[in-house]
Formats: structure tokens, sequence, C-alpha cells
């Protein structure tokens, strides 16, 4: 084999050596990203939470409100009855209805807020907003937050009568 033939190989197996490394290293890039998940269409729910000086419900469901997707209270997770309405056992009951939303696929859902209004107060108890950031930290999307009190226009006669409350 001649000088200039074995230059020629030699430089051939070189480029095809640097080939090789580039298309490795190109190979261990393209691993190193994040691989994104394939997601299905979204599935979003409303999650209602009424809160009075008492206890705090939330009850998921779907969109339309039909059919329930998940319900608790902070009475189910404490003991005595003062802390019913607590912001902790509102955290609580919040977290139990983010697991079983998510074992069921929802993605996103729009947030009702409700006091008890009427003649009742119109301010919402200590335990909802506990709650809603609870349910924002479960990692779902959140649409609209919106309150939903029920306030009379020409409200019913409150309890005590004529002569009011006799202390």
């Amino acid at each position: 084999m001649s000088e200039v033939e074995a230059e020629i190989k030699a430089e051939g197996t070189e480029s095809t050596v640097e080939e090789t490394k580039a298309e490795s290293e190109a190979a261990v890039e393209s691993k190193s990203q994040p691989e994104t998940k394939k997601e299905g269409p979204e599935k979003w729910g409303i999650a209602h939470i009424y809160s009075s000086y008492n206890n705090t419900i939330i009850h998921m469901t779907d969109l339309t409100g039909g059919e329930t997707v998940s319900i608790s209270s902070g009475g189910i997770h404490v003991n005595a009855d003062r802390y019913e309405s607590s912001p902790f056992a509102a955290m609580k009951a919040a977290n139990a209805v983010v697991e079983s939303a998510r074992t069921k696929g929802f993605t996103g859902f729009h947030i009702r807020v409700r006091a008890v209004g009427g003649v009742g107060s119109r301010v919402p108890g200590p335990g909802a907003q506990a709650a809603i950031r609870a349910l924002a930290r479960g990692g779902f999307k959140i649409g609209r937050i919106d309150d939903v009190t029920p306030i009379p226009h020409d409200t019913t006669r409150k309890k005590g009568g004529k002569r009011g409350r006799r202390v």
C-alpha cells in the first residue's frame, strides 16, 4: 500500500470516528432532555366550597354539576366539634378531594365559594381560604373563582320574633 492510500484510509477512519462521536453525543443530549408526557383531553370539574362558622364542606363535581366526583368536610378529619370550621380541617378535606379527583383523571377545576347567606352571614368562614389554597397546591389548573353566596333581594324575617332575642 502506498503512502497516499494509507493517508486517505487514515483520514477516512478519523472522520468516521468523529461522526460516531457526534452521533453518540446527540443521542446523549436527546436522552438528557425530559420527555413531555402525552396528555389527553383536559378534564375539568367544579369545586363547590361551602364555608360557615361551624363547618367547611368541599364538594367536587363534573362541569354540569350533576355527577359528584368527591365530597369531604372538615368534620370528618378532626375529632372535636369546635375544630370543624378550622383552616386545618378545611385543608385536610381539600387534600382528600384532590387525591380523589386526581385518580379520576381531572386536570383542572373552577371554584365556587359559598357562605351561609340569606339571613345568616354573607362572609365565608375561616376554612374557605385554606381550602382554596390547598386546592391550588394540588397541581390542578384553576379556572374561575366565583362567590355564589345566596343573597336575597327581599330577605325573609330574621329569627327572634317581634321583640328580638331576649337575653
